[in-house]
C-alpha cells in the first residue's frame, strides 16, 4: 500500500533526501509553507512510516570497508522454515547490509562489504558456507563504485 503524497510533500522529502539535518523551519521556507504544516506533514509521513527514519550515511572507505561483494545465494531446499533460518541469520551479519530475495536463478542476492578480500573469504567460509541449505554461493566483486545513493525517484510517487 503506497501513501498519497501532495506535490509539497514530494518535495519536502526530497529536501530531507539530500539533508535529514533540515529543521522544519528550513524545509518551510524552502518550499513555501509556514513552520508548522511543514513539521505535520513531516510527522504525518513519519507515522504513515513513508519516512522510515533519518541516518548518517557514512564513507565506508574511510571506514576500512573498501571491498564490496554481491554474493549470489542459492538453497538446497526451500521451504518456509529453511528461508526463514536464512534470512534471520543475514540479520545478525553487519557485514550484510542489503539482503534481497530474488526471482530466477538465485534465491538471495547479497551486498556485503569488507576491508579486503581475505577477510571476506574468512567470512564466507566461518558464517555464511556453515549455514544449512547452502547450495551455491557466487561472488561478485565490485571493482569501482560508480553510483551509490539512498535517495529514492519521487516522481512515481502517487
Amino acid at each position: 500500500m503506497s501513501a498519497t503524497l501532495s506535490s509539497l510533500d514530494r518535495q519536502i522529502l526530497a529536501l530531507l533526501q539530500s539533508n535529514a539535518d533540515l529543521s522544519a523551519a528550513e524545509i518551510a521556507e524552502r518550499v513555501g509553507l509556514s513552520q508548522s504544516p511543514c513539521w505535520r506533514r513531516i510527522n504525518r509521513m513519519q507515522e504513515e512510516g513513508v519516512i522510515k527514519g533519518k541516518f548518517a550515511v557514512l564513507d565506508r572507505k574511510q571506514l576500512n570497508l573498501g571491498v564490496v561483494v554481491f554474493a549470489d545465494v542459492r538453497l538446497s531446499s526451500h521451504g518456509w522454515e529453511n528461508l526463514a533460518e536464512f534470512e534471520q541469520a543475514m540479520e545478525t551479519y553487519p557485514q550484510v547490509v542489503e539482503c534481497y530475495t530474488m526471482a530466477g536463478a538465485t534465491d538471495y542476492l547479497l551486498k556485503i562489504v569488507m576491508p579486503d578480500i581475505q577477510q571476506y573469504e574468512v567470512f564466507v567460509r566461518e558464517n555464511i558456507l556453515r549455514l544449512p541449505h547452502i547450495k551455491e554461493l557466487h561472488s561478485n566483486i565490485s571493482m569501482s563504485e560508480i553510483k551509490c545513493t539512498t535517495e529514492l525517484p519521487l516522481e512515481y510517487s502517487v
